[in-house]
């Protein structure tokens, strides 16, 4: 029988029986009474045994329970004794803690005496070190072994710091100084034998040891000295060709641009902030510039009169605004490592040339629009001429206003607005008196100044038609002055406006076409100048490539550069000629 259904706790009496009865029923229907006796005879067996069971369960409690009392009472025991001992130990600790900050003072007091025994160790140690250094540093030299010198020296400067507080330290400074200078006039020529042959391993050393030294300014002062004096050489080499101002900065611009991305991927190899070097480089270079541009620009203004001086100008300083766009564009990718207060002043060594020629601008755009007002005909020998002239003059008078308002833009970026203004009331005062005399004119052929009579009056229909086209012409006037104030009030808004300084998309395009073919060139040039030889046909095929290439450029509108016409006059050049100026 399975009994454990007795211990469920929704165990159900009347289920459990029908249960038992029930396969009785289907298997023996005639044996429900023995089957009844023999489960009544199971459950007494069963209820004897859990008795039996229960009985014995409790007799082992009772006999247990003494014992357990006992186990009770000597635990409190224990209880008691660990909570006294906890006391104790607390007691302990509080004074632990008191005697501990005694101590800690006494060592703290300990560890000063020792850290300050170990500076005077050390010390000691730097005094022997610095003099033994001194000692050894004249055999050093005569080695000339730039590496070891600088490792001297750099150890001298370190024991140095340690000596700060020594009597003799000031002349010790001194000393070192002496040999810093000393390493530096020795290393000079080899300094500038490297950097002009671009040497990089031989450049890293000694970035290292003039960083060590803590004398990097010098080191950039020598590459300074070198690149510039080959830009300067350049410039001179140009102003001495009989080209106009423009294309000779031109020239020179591009080759500031070509330096820049030659020497970008060079500096990026040796120093740590290569853009900010290079900007130096260009502002150096461009305050160094013999003759200077200003005065390139005054003696160019002296050759022209006085209507094409703005033009002039403004040819120039489109050519300075290309420059500066194009190294913009270079400048780009690492504009976040460049450092933007140098950047700033380099802006400022490109554009200010032209402050003074800015700051007078309205001067020059008044003298140049009054000397193209005076080629504008207003009075003509017959009447009718004069008064087509006057017709015509209109739409020139507003066409030279507009040009001046687009020149101002470009050349001053509104900052000569008060200028143009001035400009404009002289370019219209002086049209409005030419106006007038030719009006007069007009009435002097006529004869209406005369008072007629009632015998000489006759009407004439051709002084009413012109009549009519003068005041005609008069309201067209006036018609294109309400347009034009207009048409300047929203080109100066426009122009002054915040961050409207974004070049035009064509503009833009224009210069990421020049970036990218002074790029393509300066590409084309170090892959030709790593070709060891070159066969006679090779030559010719090579010129012949250039030549291709250069066409290109000026079908776009682009200049060759100056290196790679260079190249292309010595791929000419015959063999005769160059071993002849070989020769001493």
């Amino acid at each position: 029988m399975d009994f454990s259904k007795f211990l469920a706790d929704d165990f159900d009496v009347k289920g459990w029986v029908n249960g038992a009865f029930k396969v009785v029923q289907k298997d023996a229907p005639g044996k429900t009474d023995a089957h009844a006796s023999t489960l009544v005879m199971k459950l007494q067996l069963f209820i004897q045994e859990v008795n039996n069971s229960i009985e014995e369960s409790s007799s082992q409690a009772l006999q247990n329970m003494p014992r357990v009392l006992r186990d009770i009472e000597a635990l409190k025991q224990e209880a008691s004794f660990l909570k006294d001992q906890m006391i104790l130990v607390k007691e302990d600790i509080k004074k632990f803690e008191q005697d501990t900050v005694q101590s800690m003072q006494v060592l703290v007091e300990i560890d000063q005496v020792k850290s300050r025994m170990q500076l005077a160790a050390e010390a000691l140690q730097e005094a022997d070190k610095w003099s033994t250094l001194s000692a050894d540093i004249e055999e050093t030299f005569k080695t000339q072994d730039v590496a070891v010198i600088s490792g001297k020296l750099t150890a001298m400067q370190g024991s140095l710091v340690m000596l700060v507080d020594t009597p003799d330290y000031s002349e010790k400074c001194v000393q070192l100084e002496a040999l810093k200078n000393r390493l530096e006039a020795l290393t000079s020529t080899q300094i500038v034998s490297t950097f002009n042959s671009l040497a990089t391993d031989q450049a890293k050393l000694f970035v290292r040891v003039f960083t060590e030294m803590d004398r990097m300014p010098q080191l950039l002062a020598y590459y300074y000295k070198c690149h510039k004096a080959q830009l300067l050489s350049v410039w001179e080499s140009i102003c001495q060709s009989d080209a106009p101002l423009k294309q000779q900065l031109s020239e020179f611009y591009d080759t500031l641009l070509s330096t820049w991305h030659t020497q970008l991927q060079w500096s990026s190899q040796v120093f740590k902030n290569p853009c900010e070097v290079l900007t130096v480089l260009m502002i150096q270079t461009l305050g160094a510039m013999v003759p200077t541009i200003p005065d390139c620009i005054a003696g160019a203004l002296k050759r022209y009169t006085g209507d094409c001086r703005v033009d002039v100008l403004l040819e120039l300083h489109q050519t300075a605004a290309n420059f500066s766009r194009s190294l913009e564009a270079a400048m780009q990718p690492q504009l976040s490592e460049c450092n933007l207060l140098k950047v700033a002043e380099l802006v400022s060594c490109v554009y200010s040339p032209y402050k003074t020629y800015q700051m007078q601008y309205g001067e020059l755009e008044e003298t140049n629009l009054l000397i193209q007002l005076s080629a504008v005909p207003l009075e003509r020998g017959e009447v009718l001429d004069c008064v087509l002239e006057l017709t015509h003059s209109v739409q020139k008078v507003f066409g030279l206003a507009a040009a001046a308002v687009d020149r101002c833009v470009k050349f001053t970026d509104g900052l000569g607005v008060c200028g143009l203004i001035k400009a404009l009331r002289a370019l219209f005062s002086k049209y409005v008196s030419d106006f007038s005399v030719t009006l007069q004119s007009i009435r002097k052929k006529y004869k209406l100044e005369d008072t007629p009579t009632s015998e000489v009056f006759t009407e004439d229909w051709t002084a009413f038609q012109n009549s009519v086209r003068i005041i005609a012409t008069c309201g067209e006037l006036l018609r294109q002055c309400g347009a034009f104030e207009q048409q300047l009030s929203n080109k100066i808004i426009s122009v002054l406006a915040v961050g409207d300084d974004v070049p035009e998309l064509e503009n833009t395009a224009d210069y990421w076409l020049g970036s990218i073919a002074r790029a393509t060139m300066q590409t084309y040039c170090d892959v030709i100048l790593q070709l060891p030889e070159l066969s006679p046909h090779a030559t010719k095929q090579l010129a012949t490539d250039i030549d291709y290439l250069s066409n290109v450029m000026d079908a776009l509108g682009l200049q060759t550069s100056r290196s790679l016409q260079n190249i292309v006059t010595l791929l000419r050049a015959k063999p005769d000629s160059l071993c002849r100026r070989r020769r001493p």
